[in-house]
C-alpha cells in the first residue's frame, strides 16, 4: 500500500474503532497520535485541515480530497507520519500487518496496484485505440465525464 493510501485508511480504520465502547486504549492514543501528526502536516495548507476535519466525519466521502491533500504535502516522505499509521494498522488489524499487508515498497514498476478485490487491465506498448488512446512515451491523464 502506498504511504498516503496507509495514512487515510489508518484514520478511518481508527475513527471507526474508536468509536467503539470497547476500542482499547492503545487504539485511540495511536490515533490521537496519528491525527495530530496529520494535522501538524497539513496546517500549511488552507483546505487540509478542513478536510481533515471533513474526513473524520465522513471518511468514505473525503477519502480522496484527503489523499490529494496528503500527497501535496509530501506526507509520503514523512516517516514520523507513516509509521505511526503503520502501528495503529498494526493494532486494528494484527494479522494482516505481520502478513506484510500494511508494508509495501514500490520502485521502478508500471501497472502495478495494491489493494484488495482490485481489477486492472494494462495495455503497454506502442499506440492503443479507441477512448483511452495514447502513446507509451508520454504521461496520459483520464478525467472522468
Amino acid at each position: 500500500m502506498d504511504p498516503v493510501t496507509l495514512i487515510v485508511t489508518a484514520l478511518a480504520a481508527g475513527a471507526a474503532s474508536a468509536l467503539q465502547d470497547d476500542a482499547k486504549g492503545a487504539v485511540k492514543t495511536a490515533l490521537a497520535r496519528l491525527r495530530a501528526l496529520v494535522k501538524k502536516r497539513l496546517s500549511a495548507r488552507p483546505a487540509g485541515e478542513i478536510v481533515l476535519a471533513q474526513h473524520e466525519q465522513a471518511p468514505d466521502v473525503y477519502d480522496k480530497p484527503l489523499e490529494h491533500e496528503l500527497t501535496q504535502s509530501g506526507a509520503a516522505a514523512d516517516p514520523e507520519l507513516i509509521s505511526a499509521a503503520q502501528e495503529l494498522m498494526k493494532l486494528l488489524d494484527a494479522r494482516g500487518a505481520a502478513a506484510g499487508k500494511y508494508t509495501v515498497a514500490v520502485q521502478n514498476s508500471s501497472g502495478l496496484q495494491v489493494g484488495d478485490h482490485n481489477t486492472q487491465v494494462n495495455h503497454f506498448g506502442g499506440l492503443t485505440a479507441g477512448r483511452d488512446a495514447y502513446y507509451a512515451e508520454r504521461d496520459m491523464t483520464i478525467n472522468p465525464r
